[in-house]
């Protein structure tokens, strides 16, 4: 058996143990990540970016929108409108983050729920009020996008834009309305 035969469900198995790991109350660390570089989108989602359909984009390194001047936007999704990313990809908040309103996802489920990180500001798309945007530090020195009281974040196992695999995982993790609410439904 090869060494690419191997690697997609290795990758996928480390993600599982990952999002079981980013419960509530298991394994969400508030301690830094040591001196890695910031997040990037996990082995997982690396592996299937090879297999994804032509057009499909991920997350640039850093977790930040790649494309365009929009950070946050509103899509239309089973679950209503959404936030998602400057590309469609959807984001999520945490609910252990609920407490003190900063990044409670670190290490292992860092590497399953990556950031949403910019630079200097947050650019909102149409329907949205920048006001409720805000960057909040992580431990490592990146900023994390934040609405409301609500620090954003990617699932790895969403591999193209509109997808919400992550929805109600660890019944912690929810998309986020465009009023910066969790929706749990």
């Amino acid at each position: 058996m090869s060494l690419r035969t191997l690697a997609a469900p290795l990758a996928a198995l480390l993600v599982a143990i990952a999002v079981v790991a980013c419960g509530p109350g298991g394994g969400a660390s508030t301690a830094p990540a040591a001196t890695q570089p910031p997040a990037s989108p996990s082995a997982s989602a690396a592996a299937t970016a090879s297999e994804s359909p032509p057009g499909s984009e991920e997350p640039s390194p850093d977790g930040s929108a790649a494309t365009g001047d929009v950070t946050v936007m509103v899509a239309d999704s089973e679950y209503g409108e959404i936030l998602v990313d400057g590309e469609g990809r959807t984001l999520y908040g945490f609910t252990p983050d609920e407490d003190s309103g900063e990044p409670t996802c670190y290490d292992a489920c860092e590497q399953a729920w990556p950031p949403l990180t910019e630079d200097d500001e947050v650019t909102v798309g149409e329907d949205l009020d920048d006001s409720d945007f805000t960057l909040v530090e992580r431990t490592d020195g990146t900023m994390q996008v934040k609405v409301g009281g609500w620090p954003l974040y990617y699932f790895a196992n969403d591999p193209e834009p509109g997808d919400t695999n992550g929805q109600g995982l660890n019944d912690a993790w929810y998309v986020v309305s465009p009023a910066g609410d969790l929706i749990t439904e």
